[in-house]
């Protein structure tokens, strides 16, 4: 069967309406307990009247005696068997000629607990309607003590089944009334939007890539409205993450076609650096050293591949590095030195850091190159440093560029998310940041206004403790 649709039964609407009618049919049951036996009180109480009255009509007779017949109607109306009424001073008996010589069962109405009438409410329903009873009642006349007839249960037993059937009738149709009502309550409130939220889940499954699949929430402010919000975005972010993980395997396949190449031709430019590394001219001496490096880094990044492709960073090889030797090595790479936008080291000379030079400096370097797009003419990169006592050294790397919205600072340093840049991958922030956090250390944005924007590169030192913990 589809996912989509399932049977009336195997639905939670259909539980939802069983469950309910259950439920009522249950509470039915819990009070027929105690109506029925206040049925039975009732009933029982109203013979005792009604033989009372007809007792007070035999104490106005002549000389307190009625005829057979009339003593038989009045008891046939009353609806006992005898009649027993004692006052005072004597006692007055109706239906003598009838006492049973023997009863099933006596009652006593005068104090009632709700036990005792409970347990009397089912002797009746068990007996059948056979059982020949004595019932003990509260006397209603003046000067009269006691009071007690004699009944069969026949009349009582089929009164009782009759009521009991009435109510069981009364309950079955009020747990239908009711728990349609629910039913359809439920249904609107509940069922009918979690069957929406399942279609949405269903149809997503199958086709992730289709932004029309997306959960498209209501207005609802209750937990179905939370629901419905979060798996609309829970299903753009995955939207998200399976596009960047296309684009990811695209990028490791491209990669490996050219990085063989790609390091045949590093190579031959490795050779022609070190022909001109033995000129003797300083300066060329020291861009060839420069360039060197540059190269080698060049050749290892290549047989890596990309840290968001296919291969792993290898761990940072930590040494004692010059910083502000590291930023003179980025201010070359970038020809920062002189141009429209120009970098400013002033970390002090005697700075130094514990960390991979490799990867600090491709850390400092995507992130200038950041700085240096994003600014116009006349751009100012200012990277300065200091350290704490604890060893730590905070490096920060400012520009005066235009600053970060708010929507490219909560996806900054996620994979393929540049800054509004034509023609930047978004991997440059986001490798930083692993390689940072590979050291033990932090990279964030300390500010970011129309004013410019502030990194801050956190390092432990080197007895330092990991700044993630």
């Amino acid at each position: 069967m589809s996912d989509r649709y399932l049977s009336f039964r195997s639905s939670i609407r259909s539980r939802l309406l069983v469950l309910t009618m259950g439920y009522v049919l249950i509470m039915a049951a819990l009070v027929y307990v105690p109506t029925v036996s206040s049925f039975r009180q009732s009933f029982l109480e109203e013979r005792l009247l009604a033989a009372q009255i007809a007792a007070l009509a035999l104490e106005e007779a002549p000389d307190n005696t009625v005829s057979l017949a009339l003593e038989g109607r009045l008891l046939s109306t009353s609806g006992v068997i005898t009649i027993i009424i004692r006052r005072q001073d004597r006692s007055v008996i109706m239906g003598f000629d009838r006492l049973p010589d023997e009863t099933n069962a006596e009652y006593d109405l005068r104090s009632p607990s709700l036990k005792d009438l409970i347990t009397g409410a089912i002797d009746t329903l068990d007996g059948d309607g056979n059982r020949m009873i004595r019932v003990q009642g509260q006397p209603v006349l003046p000067d009269v003590r006691d009071v007690a007839i004699y009944l069969e249960e026949n009349v009582l037993y089929r009164d009782m089944v009759a009521y009991s059937n009435n109510i069981l009738i009364l309950a079955v149709i009020i747990s239908l009334f009711s728990g349609t009502l629910v039913y359809i309550t439920l249904h609107w409130f509940l069922v009918r939007p979690m069957r929406r939220i399942r279609s949405s889940i269903v149809d997503f499954r199958q086709r992730p890539e289709d932004v029309g699949r997306t959960m498209k929430p209501s207005r609802r402010r209750d937990e179905i409205g939370v629901v419905e919000r979060e798996l609309g975005r829970m299903q753009e972010e995955l939207r998200v993450a399976l596009n960047q993980r296309a684009h990811l395997a695209e990028l490791g396949e491209a990669v490996s076609r050219i990085n063989h190449d790609l390091r045949n031709i590093l190579a031959t430019a490795q050779l022609a650096s070190d022909a001109l590394s033995g000129v003797e001219d300083p300066l060329l001496a020291k861009t060839s050293a420069r360039i060197v490096s540059a190269i080698d880094r060049a050749i290892s990044l290549c047989e890596r591949t990309l840290r968001h492709g296919s291969a792993e960073e290898p761990d940072p090889i930590k040494q004692t590095q010059s910083l502000h030797t590291l930023v003179e090595d980025v201010k070359f790479s970038l020809g920062l030195e002189t141009g429209p936008v120009i970098l400013e080291n002033e970390v002090d000379f005697d700075q130094q850091v514990w960390a991979d030079h490799d990867q600090l400096f491709r850390v400092i370097l995507n992130i200038a190159r950041n700085a240096q797009q994003a600014q116009p003419e006349g751009g100012r990169i200012v990277i300065s440093a200091r350290q704490d006592p604890d060893g730590t050294v905070h490096t920060a790397i400012e520009d005066n560029g235009p600053g970060l919205s708010d929507a490219v600072k909560e996806k900054l340093f996620k994979p393929f998310v540049s800054a509004g840049r034509k023609g930047g991958t978004g991997l440059g922030l986001a490798i930083s940041r692993d390689l940072v956090r590979a050291h033990g250390g932090l990279l964030e944005v300390s500010q970011s206004s129309d004013q410019g924007t502030t990194f801050l590169i956190c390092l432990p030192g080197k007895n330092g403790n990991d700044l993630l913990k």
